[in-house]
């Protein structure tokens, strides 16, 4: 028998490692102050979250190393990076408050990817099998956590950058985190086959305006998720009447991100 791993093996945990790296040179350019690239750097982390586990599957590089590697890249990315950055931005501002709430945010994103982690090997998971998360995922937590930051940078509004505004803002997100809540997953979400061409127009839609006027994209898309959680309460519930293996042949098998 062939001894090692194939190099295959590595490509997508080399992806977690940049996206680990990416969080972490977010704080970088806080401590710099250099607002915009921090945020770019966690909105960086965050399209590479969203691809390793596709590159993993594609090449046949899925493992339980590679799991663990992406949660503790997760726990870095959006739980510690942003609420560093968000403490040098304005929680520093509220004194002893804001780093409890700095503090409490980074926790809450680490006892959200423990929980995801816990369950992973549990086939009982009523809401994985209708296509729901518990709770935001923590690259959603991160978005939304920095929402403030997006309506400061394109408005220069300083009310948003108010301690005693973005410190109960901060916490709330951490709540929703470890919530349970039931939240979409992007990948149970399904398309009318004749609603194709539109959608795709919508997607260049948004990356034309993510290119050109990022923060204001952002502030909205943040809006539109937070609109979603009411109707994601009430499909789920909705969804609880239908019989398991029912919903398990409507969802994707593949595993859903933390």
């Amino acid at each position: 028998m062939r001894r090692g791993i194939p190099l295959r093996a590595i490509a997508p945990n080399a992806v977690t490692a940049l996206a680990l790296c990416s969080g972490l040179t977010g704080v970088r350019f806080a401590i710099s102050e250099n607002w915009e690239r921090a945020v770019l750097m966690i909105m960086i982390a965050a399209a590479l979250d969203g691809i390793d586990g596709q590159i993993a599957r594609m090449v046949r590089g899925e493992s339980r190393f590679g799991a663990e590697l992406d949660s503790l890249s997760d726990a870095i990315s959006f739980g510690v990076a942003p609420a560093l950055i968000l403490y040098l931005w304005a929680l520093m501002y509220a004194p002893k408050v804001g780093w409890i709430v700095a503090l409490l945010y980074a926790v809450f994103c680490a006892l959200r990817l423990a929980r995801f982690n816990a369950q992973i090997d549990n086939a009982e998971q009523p809401r994985k099998l209708a296509g729901f998360f518990t709770g935001i995922p923590a690259p959603a937590g991160a978005a939304l956590a920095m929402l403030p930051l997006y309506i400061w940078l394109w408005s220069e509004e300083p009310l948003a950058r108010s301690p005693w505004l973005v410190t109960p803002w901060v916490a709330f997100v951490g709540f929703l985190m470890v919530s349970s809540l039931a939240t979409y997953s992007w990948k149970s979400l399904r398309l009318r086959r004749n609603v194709r061409f539109e959608a795709l127009v919508v997607m260049a839609i948004l990356l034309a305006a993510l290119v050109t006027v990022p923060w204001q994209t952002l502030t909205l898309v943040c809006v539109a998720y937070l609109a979603t959680l009411p109707f994601s309460i009430r499909a789920y519930r909705r969804s609880r009447v239908t019989p398991p293996r029912e919903a398990a042949a409507r969802r994707d098998s593949t595993p859903d991100a933390a």
